[in-house]
């Protein structure tokens, strides 16, 4: 019996596979310096020997969006691992707990679930600073409460399953309950949040950027390279159309494989 096609699981993955190529191998293929100035070129549009264009201090558009790729894609990934670690320890730590353990973690999950999850970012980016490292942090820090909450539901109705009894009647602690026999039947669905999660902050990382809690300039990022285009956006369009484009097609990249998964899986979003 043949599987059914799934239309979103290719192009997302498409997408993607072509995104992690351009973030890991684009610097190396195109050699100009993204931090390189050339005034005589300011504003140039797209050309001969700058493709897409130069921004306003005639530095070339194209190498600071290949640049920005591992800004974006290297941020997103580290964060998504970082809640994943988080959120799933203590989710499943909780479902096995139960009690009033279970309903303080679950309470601050709700407490924290409650505020927007970017006005929170905002917030302790504010509070941190600006930088790579801080970002990390500060994304990172609101991220784990959807993944804790996933892998709680999940916990609490694979913990009476026959094989988790029998490992439980055998002596396993709660530490190998959740590591080997709990948590590999969650993997379908955190794939799954964890996919969306990614497109999400592609987005986030690019807002923050874009206020100025981010990646600080002159380091390329999509989010900065908004920020300083849309003084030129009559006059030179191509600086914000470029990295507009390309958290565009990074989101939907992400979102279809999110959904093919999600079809594979057999779990809606």
């Amino acid at each position: 019996m043949t599987r059914r096609r799934n239309p979103s699981l290719i192009a997302g993955g498409a997408i993607v596979a072509a995104l992690t190529a351009v973030a890991l191998f684009g610097p190396i293929l195109n050699r100009t310096d993204p931090l390189a100035i050339n005034l005589a070129l300011a504003l140039a549009g797209p050309g001969a020997g700058h493709p897409l264009g130069c921004d306003s201090l005639g530095r070339d558009i194209l190498a600071r969006i290949l640049a920005g790729a591992r800004v974006s894609l290297g941020v997103s990934i580290v964060v998504v691992a970082l809640s994943l670690a988080i959120g799933a320890i203590v989710g499943g730590a909780a479902a096995l707990a139960g009690g009033r353990v279970d309903g303080a973690v679950m309470r601050t999950v709700d407490i924290v679930l409650a505020f927007p999850g970017i006005l929170l970012a905002i917030a302790l980016a504010a509070i941190l600073g600006p930088g790579l490292v801080d970002l990390v942090i500060a994304l990172g820090a609101i991220g784990w409460t959807g993944y804790a909450r996933l892998v709680r539901g999940e916990v609490l109705s694979l913990r009476e399953r026959e094989y988790v009894e029998a490992a439980r009647a055998l002596g396993a602690r709660p530490g190998r309950l959740l590591f080997r026999h709990l948590l590999p039947g969650v993997a379908g669905p955190l794939a799954v949040q964890a996919t969306f999660g990614v497109g999400g902050l592609i987005i986030a990382e690019a807002a923050l950027s874009f206020l100025g809690l981010g990646v600080p300039p002159p380091a390329p990022s999509w989010g900065n390279m908004l920020d300083t285009g849309r003084a030129f956006i009559l006059v030179a369009p191509h600086l914000t159309t470029a990295p507009g484009v390309a958290i565009g097609l990074s989101v939907l990249g992400f979102n279809l494989l999110g959904d093919g998964l999600a079809q594979r899986f057999g779990r809606r979003r």
